[in-house]
């Protein structure tokens, strides 16, 4: 809808109050009820944001180093800006209309700590070269017999999950909590949220998710709604839903992986896909990857924001540790789909779910491009069997503070993103990993408590 269809909607619907929220830095969904007469005239000249909430942490605890804001600034209030094309209703919540936001200007101004701008400049780097972006995130989830105030009580120490048993891709679990299971199928899709498939994953109460792929930029709309969307919809059924990357070190991980291929600007040839080559895959789709592989290293960070997200990438546990690629092959970093022409696509599988989409699929998608700009060569050899068995394989960073320190300084990730992004979003990572090795842990207790 343009301006003028909304205005008519909401007076035809005598609809007197909006929703809008946009991400910030973590992926977290901050935003406001306002009036339908704010709304319409914030259109054009925006709403005001104290832009704390890009210089705090998902505690809401102000970062001590980044230069974007702070003490130093004031918190002024930055102007964001509602996309109409994002409209939709929230069925669960009497269907009120709902918008997304970004923090981009009508002069295409950019704040360089927007995720959802950020990733408008690199579709717009791609669309430029010529290329529909298409893309797609699946999710997996453990889902607990909790509430907020019962975990918050047990001090998030041995949550219940929904289901006891290792029970993937299970009819039978799935049907012991049969109206969650099709609720979540059916408001995701009223919510404009098409799920492609939704499954039991192995593990106590696991779900997972796959979304309809479509427009990076819709791709991403729709996967950082749906994490927020699935945590309503469980609270109504009296459960909690956690799309940490690790909840426990002996249960698998909850992945994020990020699904991509280029198309001609009208969408009637996927670019991926050369059906002369052995593995089906175009020169375009062999630069893409090669962008990917050599960029890695660089951008690790935007795969994995979290402390947490180290633990789910260890060897055996569905998870790549390595800078690899294959054809079909689960344990590697980039896994190439060639099933079919129309659904040839490159998989990243680093992500976890506790990732922000916006900022993995600009990582995904400016690496690629690299690869394209500057016709690299897919040298790395494809790897045959599991990618955690070659010891020559460059090792991905294992842990946060690594991989943000490597980012950093990162001419690579400087280029593809700009220094101002790359300082504020490294320098909330450290803040992150700094924030960790203060706290004392359960582990920690048990292990010295009596002993030492």
């Amino acid at each position: 809808m343009n301006q003028q269809q909304i205005s008519a909607y909401l007076k035809e619907n005598n609809i007197q109050k909006i929703k809008f929220a946009f991400a910030d830095i973590d992926g977290v969904l901050r935003g406001k009820l306002i009036h339908a007469k704010k709304f319409l005239d914030g259109l054009k000249t925006g709403y005001g944001f104290c832009d704390v909430v890009f210089g705090w942490d998902s505690g809401d605890v102000v970062y001590d180093k980044v230069e974007l804001t702070g003490w130093h600034t004031g918190y002024p209030d930055k102007l964001c800006y509602i996309d109409l094309s994002t409209f939709r209703t929230v069925p669960w919540q009497d269907n009120i209309p709902f918008f997304l936001a970004d923090f981009t200007g009508i002069k295409g101004d950019v704040f360089p700590a927007c995720p959802r701008s950020l990733l408008k400049k690199i579709t717009a780097q791609c669309e430029s070269m010529g290329y529909h972006p298409e893309f797609a995130q699946e999710f997996e989830w453990f889902n607990f017999l909790e509430t907020p105030q019962t975990i918050s009580d047990k001090k998030f120490v041995d949550p219940q999950p929904l289901t006891p048993g290792m029970f993937g891709y299970s009819v039978l679990r799935t049907s012991e909590n049969n109206e969650f299971y099709h609720d979540l199928f059916d408001l995701l899709m009223q919510f404009n949220i098409p799920v492609e498939g939704l499954h039991t994953e192995t593990g106590p109460g696991v779900y997972e998710a796959a979304i309809l792929h479509s427009h990076v930029m819709e791709a991403a709309d729709r996967a950082v709604l749906l994490k927020t969307a699935v945590k309503e919809i469980a609270y109504k059924h009296g459960i909690m839903a956690s799309f940490m990357a690790k909840w426990d070190e002996t249960l698998p991980g909850c992945g994020g992986h990020v699904h991509q291929s280029l198309w001609n600007s009208d969408q009637t040839q996927n670019l991926f896909y050369d059906n002369s080559d052995v593995n089906k895959m175009s020169e375009l789709h062999k630069q893409y990857l090669a962008g990917q592989l050599y960029c890695l290293p660089h951008i690790t960070a935007m795969y994995a924001p979290t402390v947490n997200s180290y633990k789910r990438l260890i060897e055996g546990a569905w998870a790549p540790t390595t800078v690899t690629w294959a054809v079909e092959n689960r344990t590697t970093a980039l896994r190439v789909i060639n099933t079919s022409e129309n659904y040839t696509r490159l998989e990243t599988r680093i992500p976890g779910a506790d990732t922000n989409p916006y900022l993995v699929m600009a990582a995904a998608l400016a690496s690629g491009l690299y690869g394209i700009k500057n016709k690299l060569t897919l040298d790395t050899p494809q790897t045959i069997g599991s990618g955690y068995a070659n010891p020559q394989n460059l090792k991905l960073p294992n842990n946060l503070f690594d991989a943000a320190s490597f980012m950093k300084e990162s001419a690579i990730a400087k280029e593809l993103f700009g220094e101002a992004f790359v300082e504020h979003f490294t320098q909330t990572r450290i803040w992150e990993w700094k924030q960790f090795n203060k706290a004392v842990t359960n582990w920690e207790l048990k292990r010295y408590f009596e002993i030492i």
